[in-house]
């Protein structure tokens, strides 16, 4: 389960929610004839990842969760499961696989797009930003629209726990290289560190402030925005 903020002081999406949804794992199932029994089994196994994670699995997850070794095997299973019309996918992105089927209103479920996570930000004592992508991540289009370059790093320490950004938290960040005084950025400082701070352009200096009565601000003379923080994903055990 997952709650999203788009503004750091309330939730206004929490729990990305498909609809009241029937069959074993509360959903319906239709196109399901001509299936063989694995692919059933897979096509289970998606859903019930999205329904108690909110994302679906990726290949290594099915295969291990059907007793499969081969990657390719399970990659034809879908591709069955794709020609029927129950689930879409952009097989050049991990975890890219879209629920197509309907709801019992005949609505398809909340179109999402995959979006890059990024290595790691650090919320306390700043920690050099690793640039490479470490896997996807799909997020409603209506929090990543498909014309926005949004990106999501998982943050590590306590320094924005009074905006309500905790450690192990993910947040989603729009690119953009220019922010307002008191918005929440990811930043890059001259030592070519990376930290995740409210932004104060000051007289004579920047001051990254974190949210925590604890911890003393960052003054720098120069920092490179790397985005602005519009939404947080966090897991919730139970």
């Amino acid at each position: 389960m997952f709650c999203v903020k788009e503004k750091a002081n309330g939730c206004l999406f929490a729990a990305w929610r498909y609809a009241i949804l029937v069959n074993k794992y509360g959903w319906k199932v239709e196109n399901m004839s001509k299936l063989s029994k694995r692919q059933i089994e897979i096509f289970d196994f998606i859903k019930k990842n999205v329904k108690e994670k909110g994302y679906p699995p990726s290949v290594r997850e099915i295969a291990e969760a059907v007793g499969l070794s081969s990657s390719s095997t399970v990659h034809g299973h879908l591709a069955k499961l794709e020609n029927k019309g129950l689930i879409r996918r952009d097989p050049t992105k991990p975890r890219a696989i879209e629920i197509l089927e309907k709801d019992e209103n005949g609505s398809l479920f909340a179109p999402s797009r995959p979006v890059p996570v990024i290595g790691k930000v650090t919320a306390g004592l700043p920690i050099t930003a690793v640039e490479n992508i470490e896997d996807y991540f799909p997020l409603p289009e209506h929090i990543a629209p498909k014309d926005a370059n949004v990106f999501m790093l998982e943050v590590v320490g306590d320094s924005m726990i009074e905006a309500g950004i905790l450690d192990g938290d993910y947040v989603v960040v729009r690119q953009q290289n220019t922010a307002e005084n008191g918005e929440i950025v990811v930043a890059m400082t001259e030592e070519n560190e990376a930290t995740v701070k409210r932004f104060y352009k000051e007289k004579n200096h920047i001051r990254l402030q974190p949210a925590n009565s604890q911890m003393e601000p960052i003054i720098v003379r120069n920092v490179t925005i790397l985005g602005k923080v519009i939404g947080v994903f966090r897991y919730i055990d139970g």
